[in-house]
């Protein structure tokens, strides 16, 4: 097949596809999917893309290098839901540029480069409801609110390291908010009453720097926040507790301490204050420093609280923790407490006197820390814990499994235990467990084979990813079992789990199993048999598709196993199984269609290669488009005076000379060079085109490299109908050493025929003509 022909082939293909609206925006922003969102994030934008429809509801400009937003650039977008613009370099919106986004709910201008805040921006957002305005470089809201016509409004974040007042009235219009986070690092001014409009904030972030702004900000928020939300602030000077003092008197229910730092000097302060806020149900503490052991220089007021019933503690960093005193202190403040997470905070042991003192805890949480086998049982000291019910221990240093039996048989009320992602290893025969343990889960212990051991009690076992062969324990209340990731070949005798309702035995090796075993499982609802080895055959699928009480069954096969049937898809149910003759014989299919489709797949291949033709479709296609777009380019999209084509053998010209004359003039003119202003990664021939549309003139630098040139003729040929169909001057020609006009490709007729009818620009090789030749050079670019 020749070349022409492939040609004809190609261009036919292409033009046979009709360029929707839709698809004409996918050209600006190539990842709008079906359901009009479209994703322009990273792609190295300037601007706004130009084509954006009605039809769009998100639109995603996070992370490219927008820094000036248009009054026109989103006028079409009047369906817009969603809009981000996160992490770009704007720094200038026109007034009306959000004017016609009416149905707006999230608006993300964070981490941009907006020295002020203009309320205009905000007039016509009658649906905004979340708003991020963090991260840019304001250092105040101005003079009045910038948000009093949002009224919808829900969350808001804002702040930056170089934001520092807050003044009266900047939060005028806003009543009501889900969140308002506040980053103000570096506040230095902020105005009593200034948050005193907002008559309720369920989570309120502060993130501050200065005890007394804090201080001013919680009066003003003492009736109106449901969570508190403490962040990056150092309580480490005990004579700035008077002025924390006003926390006592907050209505919130909820405080959370996020990056805080606590000292021994200042912790009995903090916790009286708390003890003493009138609702508060729940203390949290994450991502915390202490410095100090627990030797507090003043005694905790024990003023119990009435209302504190939930303590959390995440990743509480204290450098000394292993000279951490018992607690002693706080005995008399715990015994309300219905809910503690103490979690990856090196906690190895839990003093007997403090978890006797616990006498109304029904959750605890000791999860990611140190405790071992003998601290375990100091820590759930008979007494202790008189009323837990869950209990978790995962990610601990517990390795004797038989001890830790024995060290919770006491806590009668114990119902869930979780001892995962331990290493027990060998289980014993015989354990002691709680009378009423109901859940359990050993996932990841490290343990070969399951014995007696294991209460007989229980309703759910979790025992995934344990290594084991084999399943033959005697629980007759289980209803849920857990056996991912092991390595059973069949499986567990229904017999002696007759309640069993839901049973997970994936990613195992199971190769088949008969129909007297699923019908064995007379209660089964939920079966998940996905990922094992199942041999895909006619019997087996026949058998399946008529098991007995089982609801739903997953039953997938192994990673790039080919079987053609409703049940190779995980999830199907059963009962929609239909089986023909082909899938009862379709190893012999399958081999056929794969046999010929391969051999088609590898022609198509062969002749594509021989006559390239992936490349000729890629051209074609680029041809249309280009050819497709206006003649001129709107005078805003014109980036460059000059798009410059040259041959790389005449690079040391160009850019050292031509080059620096043109773009160090006065005023400099403005160049796109190939090696410096072409966006990586694109394709070339996009390049190329995009370059010349954006350029006020297109330079040719002509020589005989140039003709010899591949890519110097494909510029050429772009420009061919862009420029010189259109009879105009935006061509300039440079010899840069004498050619013949018949050196040039005979396809550019037009070409030619302006070297031979119109004047072009030689370069001379006399110093003293040169002046005039640069001089004639600028006067045809500005024209």
């Amino acid at each position: 097949m020749s070349t022409h022909t492939w040609q004809v082939w190609a261009m036919y293909v292409v033009l046979a596809v009709s360029l929707s609206e839709e698809q004409a925006l996918k050209q600006v922003c190539p990842s709008c999917d079906a359901t009009q969102s479209c994703n322009c994030s990273s792609m190295g934008l300037d601007f706004i893309p130009s084509g954006l429809t009605d039809k769009i509801t998100l639109l995603d400009l996070a992370r490219n290098r927008i820094k000036h937003i248009r009054a026109h650039d989103l006028q079409q977008a009047v369906n817009l839901r969603t809009l981000l613009l996160q992490s770009n370099k704007i720094s200038s919106i026109d007034e009306d540029s959000f004017v016609s986004l009416g149905k707006l709910e999230l608006l993300d201008l964070s981490n941009n480069r907006l020295a002020h805040l203009s309320p205009r921006w905000f007039d016509h957002l009658v649906s905004l409801q979340h708003l991020h305005i963090h991260g840019n470089c304001y250092s105040d809201l101005g003079e009045s609110s910038p948000f009093s016509s949002l009224r919808n409004l829900s969350s808001l974040h804002l702040g930056n390291p170089r934001f520092s007042t807050i003044r009266q009235g900047n939060f005028e219009g806003i009543t009501l908010l889900d969140q308002l986070w506040i980053e103000g690092s570096n506040l230095s001014v902020y105005e009593p009453g200034s948050l005193k409009s907002i008559k309720k904030i369920n989570h309120m972030i502060i993130s501050i720097r200065r005890v007394d702004l804090f201080s001013a900000i919680v009066r003003d928020l003492l009736h109106s926040a449901i969570w508190l939300e403490i962040r990056e602030i150092a309580f480490n000077i005990a004579e700035e507790m008077q002025l924390l003092s006003v926390l006592s008197l907050s209505f919130a229910k909820k405080i959370s301490f996020k990056q805080v730092l606590l000292t021994d000097a200042t912790v009995p302060g903090i916790v009286t204050i708390l003890e003493k806020v009138p609702r508060l149900v729940e203390v949290e503490m994450k991502d915390c420093r202490l410095l100090g052991t627990g030797r507090w220089d003043l005694e905790i007021q024990a003023n119990q609280s009435q209302s504190l019933r939930v303590l959390t503690i995440e990743k509480l960093s204290i450098e000394e923790f292993y000279l951490f005193t018992d607690l002693q202190a706080v005995l008399d403040l715990v015994s309300l407490f219905t809910k503690i997470t103490v979690e990856n905070t090196k906690v190895f042991l839990v003093p007997c006197r403090l978890s006797k003192q616990l006498l109304s805890l029904e959750y605890l949480d000791l999860s990611a820390n140190l405790l071992g086998d003998q601290s375990l049982e100091h820590s759930a000291c008979p007494g202790g814990w008189p009323l837990l019910k869950t209990l978790n221990l995962s990610q601990n240093s517990l390795s004797d499994f038989k001890m830790t039996a024995k060290s919770l048989s006491h806590l009668r009320n114990l119902i869930l235990l979780d001892i995962s992602q331990n290493n027990f290893g060998e289980i014993p025969d015989v354990c002691e467990w709680p009378a009423n343990l109901k859940y359990l889960n050993l996932s990841r212990t490290q343990i070969p084979k399951l014995t007696a051991c294991i209460p007989s009690t229980l309703e759910v076992l979790d025992i995934s990813a344990n290594n084991l062969k084999e399943f033959n324990l005697h629980l007759p209340f289980l209803k849920e079992l857990y056996l991912a990731k092991n390595q059973l070949k069949a499986l567990p005798d229904a017999a002696s789990i007759p309640n069993l309702v839901a049973l997970s035995i994936r990613g195992n090796k199971l190769n088949s199993f008969s129909k007297e075993e699923l019908e064995s499982f007379k209660k089964m609802e939920l079966l998940d048999a996905s990922a094992n080895n199942f041999i895909c055959s006619c019997e087996f699928l026949s058998f399946i598709q008529h098991q007995a009480g089982i609801g739903q069954m997953l039953v997938g096969w192994p990673e790039g196993y080919i079987c053609d049937s409703p049940l190779a898809v995980r999830g199907a149910q059963v009962g929609a199984v239909h089986l023909s003759l082909m899938e009862c014989h379709q190893s012999l299919v399958v081999s056929l269609i794969c046999a010929v489709f391969f051999v088609v797949i590898l022609v198509l291949v062969a002749i594509g290669y021989k006559y390239h033709a992936v490349w000729y479709m890629r051209m074609t296609w680029a041809w249309l488009r280009a050819k497709r777009k206006p003649k001129r380019a709107p005078p805003k999209d014109i980036c460059y005076d000059a798009f410059v084509s040259y041959s790389e053998n005449d690079s040391n010209w160009v850019e050292n000379v031509m080059v620096q004359e043109l773009e160090q003039a006065c005023p400099p003119f403005r160049l796109c060079l190939h090696k410096r202003d072409f966006v990586p990664g694109k394709w070339i021939v996009d390049n190329i085109i995009d370059s010349i549309e954006k350029s006020h003139k297109t330079l040719f630098v002509l020589s005989e490299h140039f003709v010899q040139s591949e890519w110097c003729k494909y510029e050429l040929d772009f420009s061919h109908f862009r420029l010189f169909d259109e009879n105009n001057d935006a061509a300039i020609l440079i010899l840069l050493e004498p050619i013949q006009s018949q050196a040039i490709p005979k396809r550019f007729c037009k070409l030619r025929k302006i070297m031979n009818t119109k004047t072009y620009l030689e370069w001379p090789r006399e110093e003293e003509q040169q002046e005039m030749f640069w001089e004639n050079l600028k006067v045809a670019l500005k024209s």
